[in-house]
């Protein structure tokens, strides 16, 4: 099987993304790898901190390996949004294939020290888990919103530079940079989110020299999706849009068969609008119509 840092270099090089999805429970993960699978596509699996505590940080390392070894699929799990030091070595210990080090809402200066006191650990216990930083401030929380939280970089003068962008990872030795530009956590409720900044990207990439990740995707127009992958995003993050695909599709179970008391009949409607979901957004990121 072929580790995500090959799988990362392939969308280089086609001018894709991989689809990183985060999951709550094991209903997800099966959505999203059967959507995968259904395409013939490498998948990301990501846990926030909540998340992680919520299924187990062990538990959710056996639930992908467990899959990555039956089906000999490359599905790589990711902890996604970590902000400490300790929970870093936690996920680098359980053997994860990548980890996110937050310090997006840190001084540049903090923020790379911090970030390069990650990717030393990480380096010195596994060499093969890629370890991401991030640099520019896009809201922490995978949720429908009213309005856009404050202190959100969306503006050209707000989001992330191709300058500061180079320091960092010259700096910290980052595998992937997930910068601000434009991009914003969650989802608007009454419109799509605001529009990406793509030259801005073309620029951060060729300064950085890493693969960029774009964070926040739920919300998003096509349009920008596409013009981002061809501007150096190889790794796209989609949260909100599967939480509400999983309440709608709950909602509806309970709503037809209101007598009902089997979990796995209930939440089999879940489990189809989420892969719903991420087989639309994997079509997308590797032009498939």
């Amino acid at each position: 099987m072929k580790t995500l840092r090959e799988v990362i270099r392939e969308a280089e090089k086609n001018s894709t993304a991989i689809g990183h999805f985060n999951i709550s429970n094991v209903e997800g993960l099966w959505a999203i790898f059967r959507a995968a699978k259904d395409l013939s596509l490498p998948v990301i699996i990501g846990v926030s901190e909540g998340e992680r505590d919520f299924i187990g940080v062990a538990q959710v390392r056996a639930l992908v390996t467990s899959i990555q070894k039956e089906f000999d699929y490359p599905i790589f799990l990711n902890a996604d949004h970590t902000y400490s030091l300790e929970r870093v070595k936690e996920v680098v210990d359980a053997g994860f294939d990548a980890v996110i080090f937050d310090g997006s809402q840190l001084t540049l200066e903090e923020n790379i020290r911090q970030t390069k006191e990650c990717v030393a650990y990480a380096r010195a216990k596994n060499p093969n888990i890629l370890v991401e930083g991030e640099l520019g401030y896009i809201g922490t929380s995978s949720k429908l919103l009213d309005e856009l939280p404050a202190g959100v970089a969306v503006t050209e003068e707000d989001i992330t530079t191709a300058d500061d962008a180079k320091r960092f990872v010259t700096e910290t030795g980052v595998d992937l940079l997930a910068p601000a530009v434009g991009n914003v956590h969650g989802m608007l409720k009454e419109t799509h989110d605001p529009r990406l900044h793509i030259e801005r990207i073309k620029q951060i990439r060729e300064a950085a020299g890493v693969p960029l990740v774009l964070h926040g995707g739920s919300g998003t127009v096509a349009e920008d999706f596409t013009e981002a992958i061809k501007a150096g995003m190889n790794i796209v993050h989609i949260n909100t849009e599967l939480r509400v695909a999983y309440r709608n599709g709950l909602k509806k179970s309970l709503q037809d068969e209101p007598d009902e008391i089997a979990p796995y009949k209930i939440l089999k409607e879940a489990v189809l609008e989420m892969k719903k979901v991420a087989t639309d957004r994997l079509k997308l990121f590797n032009h498939i119509s």
